[in-house]
């Protein structure tokens, strides 16, 4: 069998080849360079929980030993509560505004609310890359710069230049190649959306803030007297004392001189120190430019897009890696059940239809929040006492909750089941991700939920509060087990069967079907097996006959 062909070296990229190794899929990976990256401290990339996890399981030990320190920063984040985007400026707000900076630590509600990641691209980019060297299922072919594409009913076929002009047979191709995409062009896919939605200045120094490891975002600063509008600066860290600074620009080409990039550091150094510049060490600077689109198809037959050569967002908090990682954590369980067992038009078609229809929804809500936010009045003016509102908003983009930021649900995916007799409602929606518990698998081994996923297998949980004081043997063949086991052996697909002392909502001896990506199939109250069986067939695109039947068509 071909292996998948992989255009585009970048993180979005370099975990999908990871994830379908993870899965015994080869992969090509298509590098247009050397197969090293530019090192700009000023390109820096946000993480919520879920992809920060996900790269964790496909290249921990790499992400490690390249100065991330994962485990650590887990904690560290932990604590920092909501403060990714908050803190204020020490001394009163001068407009008596306590929501100019927003969602103080104190705010009921938010001890528990993990902050995101932020790390520098090329050391995210660069461990990905030494995880993928390890991989003998993956081949990185550098210099190769992708020029055309021509499919035929059992496979791909791609020719690249470069210093050996090559021909490549894939089994399939996914387009990763960012938003000039090659792919995209080939296939006449169109791209439409909007140009510049916002525009941002970027600096990344080494400073001392008044309070270190932790991110903040002010909204109307009252010091920013030279800089070109009153709009937000934000400030995230990075390991050893170096901070990524972004100022809203306003809308327009107006051109950011090197001078006022020093202005605006000073100003905004100054204005967090109460009106003394520390020292500072100015490593990099830039302008970042969001632009808002989104393509018009995600898959033509064999081939794919995914991450920026499918999407861009970017406005109010919101980031394209985690979309992008999050079309290889839907897409790499699809193509490798098609990869290893024959092709699944409906389990493949599903991709698209997921992913774009959550982006989507994404890009709908920053396009909505935008005029509340950005203009004049604002929602203030349209909903009196509404100030939390606007900063609320914010908040959602950088924190990852709601429409702005968390993770898309597949609730209405055709992968879905029906509601049924059986089904029992827990505080996992269908089709949202599930929560990451400690689970217990077969071979008597505890684990978090989360690591149990990627795998490429079906998911199988039962809820059994005081499984966790027996001995395996005993609670094996106690009560439901025996015939649960045997309802998950019989499963249409591979299957793992894990017990959980608690999960949010859920009863004792409600039983979890997960996806491989870990998204909940359905929650059923008790062993039902004919119905565990219908509900594992449809997330996996339906009956094996109409699979048959299609294909042949």
């Amino acid at each position: 069998m071909d292996p998948v062909i992989i255009a585009g070296a970048g993180p979005v990229g370099l975990a999908l080849a990871l994830a379908l190794a993870r899965q015994e899929v080869p992969s090509v990976v298509l590098d247009e360079g050397p197969g090293t990256d530019e090192q700009r401290a000023a390109r820096t990339v946000v993480l919520r929980e879920d992809t920060a996890a996900l790269l964790e399981r496909l290249a921990g030990p790499q992400l490690t030993g390249a100065g991330l320190h994962w485990t650590g920063w887990r904690s560290m984040r932990r604590r920092q509560v909501t403060r990714d985007v908050t803190f204020a400026p020490p001394g009163p707000v001068s407009n008596g505004d306590r929501t100019d900076a927003y969602g103080t630590p104190d705010e009921p509600g938010t001890a528990d609310t993990p902050a995101p990641l932020h790390i520098a691209q090329h050391v995210l980019t660069g461990a990905l890359r030494a995880a993928a060297a390890r991989e003998k299922l993956i081949e990185v072919a550098t210099e190769s710069r992708l020029d055309s594409v021509d499919q035929e009913p059992s496979g791909v076929t791609a020719h690249t230049r470069g210093p050996r002009s090559t021909w490549w047979r894939g089994s399939h191709l996914v387009g990763c190649d960012g938003p000039r995409s090659t792919v995209r062009k080939l296939l006449d896919i169109r791209f439409p959306g909007r140009t510049a939605v916002e525009r941002h200045a970027v600096a990344a120094l080494r400073a001392e803030l008044p309070r270190p490891g932790e991110a903040l975002l002010h909204r109307s600063p009252p010091w920013r007297t030279s800089a070109p509008s009153g709009g937000e600066i934000s400030a995230r860290p990075l390991p050893d004392g170096v901070w990524r600074l972004d100022w809203l620009l306003p809308p327009g080409k107006d051109l950011v001189t090197p001078d006022l990039l020093v202005t605006l550091v000073r100003e905004t150094l100054a204005g967090w120190n109460g009106g003394t510049t520390p020292a500072y060490d100015l490593l990099d600077t830039g302008v970042h430019t969001v632009h808002h689109r989104l393509a018009r198809r995600w898959r033509a037959d064999r081939v794919f897009l995914a991450g920026d050569a499918a999407h861009l967002l970017g406005a109010l908090g919101t980031h394209g890696l985690d979309e992008g990682l999050r079309d290889v954590d839907n897409l790499a369980w699809k193509l490798a059940l098609s990869w290893h067992h024959g092709p699944h038009e409906a389990l493949l078609d599903s991709y698209q239809t997921e992913r774009r229809a959550v982006v989507a929804a994404r890009l709908r809500a920053a396009d909505q929040a935008l005029p509340l936010l950005r203009g004049g009045g604002g929602l203030r003016s349209v909903v009196p006492g509404a100030a939390r509102g606007r900063e609320a908003l914010l908040a959602d983009g950088h924190l990852g909750h709601g429409a702005m930021g968390a993770p898309g649900s597949y609730a209405d995916s055709p992968l879905q089941p029906a509601p049924g007799e059986s089904e029992t409602p827990v505080a996992t929606g269908p089709g949202a991700a599930v929560a990451d518990v400690r689970v217990t698998a077969e071979d008597g081994s505890s684990v978090r939920l989360r690591d149990r996923l990627g795998r490429g297998s079906l998911l199988v949980v039962l809820v059994a509060p005081g499984t966790g004081v027996w001995e395996r043997r005993h609670w094996l063949s106690a009560g439901v087990m025996p015939r649960l086991a045997a309802a998950v052996t019989a499963l249409p697909h591979t299957a793992e069967l894990l017990v959980a002392e608690n999960y949010p909502g859920a009863a004792a001896h409600t039983v979890l079907l997960i996806r491989p990506d870990g998204h909940l199939v359905t929650a059923q109250s008790g062993v039902r097996p004919a119905d565990l069986y219908q509900a594992a067939e449809t997330a996996l695109g339906g009956p094996a006959k109409e699979q048959a039947a299609a294909n042949a068509g």
